[in-house]
């Protein structure tokens, strides 16, 4: 249930912020959504998170089934450990390309935090699903080795 109240609460500020933001407060809705680079930037680089997300949601559905220790576990902590490490490349491509594009139009010290707070976070969730599959990995191997031996 916490799981989809953070994707809800998630999505709802992404669409809720850009009409409070300084420079769009009496702009259109085409305005916000079309003029805006970096808005629409951070809107592709939320898919990784949400897919991230869902397959959080599924890894705790499996736990929750009594099926930890099944392939589709791995499979689904190999995922959300890639939409980590690509959600830390749209923040090093936005460090990169939109510096230049938005200049000093932006408030550069809190951007500049953010893009390290998801960075850090990111490399935090990618290394956890990565030891958490490795760790499930062994033990399915571990599991069958004794199947076979039986």
């Amino acid at each position: 249930m916490v799981t989809i109240l953070v994707g809800i609460g998630i999505l709802a500020f992404m669409l809720w912020e850009p009409h409070i933001e300084g420079r769009n407060a009496g702009a259109t809705l085409s305005q916000i959504y079309f003029n805006d680079p970096f808005l629409a930037y951070a809107y592709l680089a939320s898919i990784p998170f949400f897919v991230a997300l869902y397959q959080g949601f599924n890894v705790l559905g499996y736990i929750r089934h009594d099926k930890t220790f099944m392939q589709a576990t791995v499979k689904a902590l190999q995922a959300i450990k890639y939409c980590a490490i690509v959600l830390l490349g749209f923040v090093a491509v936005s460090v990169i390309f939109m510096y230049p594009i938005l200049g000093t139009q932006e408030d550069l010290p809190a951007g500049i935090f953010m893009r390290i707070f998801i960075a850090l976070a990111s490399i935090v969730v990618a290394t956890s699903a990565g030891i958490f599959k490795k760790i499930l990995q062994v033990a399915l191997d571990m599991k069958s080795q004794k199947d076979l031996a039986v």
